[in-house]
C-alpha cells in the first residue's frame, strides 16, 4: 500500500510522456491527412485530462489518507505540483482544445496548449521524482511485506 501514491505518479508521468512524445507524433507521422490525426489526437489527449485528472485526485486523497501513505513533508511539496498539473490538463481540455478544434488562430492556441502539457508533464514528473523520495524515506516494517 505504501507504493500506491508512487504507482499513481508514474501511471501520470509515463502516459502523459508516452501520449505527448511518442503516440500523436506517430499518428501524424501514419494517418493519411493532418486533419485526421489531428482528429484523432484531440480524443486521446482528451482521455489524457481525464487520467490526469484521476490520478491527481487519488494521490491527494493518499496524501490525506489516515494510513499516511506519504510523509507530511512529501506530499506538502508534492501537493501544489499535483493541483498545478491537474488545472494544466482542464485548462488544456476546457479552455485551448475547443479553439484548436475549431481552427481558431490555430498556431497560437497549438502552441499555448503544447506549452501547457509540457509543464503538466513537468508537475507530474516532479511529483513522482518526490513520490520515489517519500518512498526511499520510509523505513520498511514487517507489515509492508504482506
Amino acid at each position: 500500500m505504501r507504493q500506491l501514491p508512487v504507482w499513481l505518479a508514474a501511471a501520470w508521468a509515463m502516459a502523459l510522456t508516452m501520449l505527448g512524445f511518442l503516440v500523436v507524433p506517430m499518428l501524424f507521422v501514419h494517418l493519411p491527412t493532418p486533419a485526421m490525426a489531428g482528429q484523432m489526437a484531440a480524443k486521446l489527449f482528451g482521455a489524457q485530462t481525464w487520467l490526469s485528472v484521476a490520478c491527481g485526485a487519488m494521490l491527494l486523497m493518499t496524501f490525506r489518507s489516515n494510513r499516511q501513505l506519504v510523509p507530511v513533508e512529501y506530499a506538502q511539496a508534492a501537493t501544489l505540483f499535483v493541483v498545478a498539473g491537474v488545472l494544466l490538463a482542464l485548462l488544456v481540455e476546457l479552455a485551448v482544445a475547443p479553439r484548436i478544434v475549431a481552427r481558431e488562430n490555430l498556431a497560437v492556441w497549438h502552441r499555448v496548449g503544447s506549452a501547457m502539457y509540457f509543464a503538466q508533464w513537468v508537475c507530474a514528473l516532479v511529483v513522482l521524482q518526490k513520490m520515489i523520495a517519500a518512498l526511499a524515506a520510509q523505513p520498511t516494517s514487517p507489515t509492508d511485506q504482506t
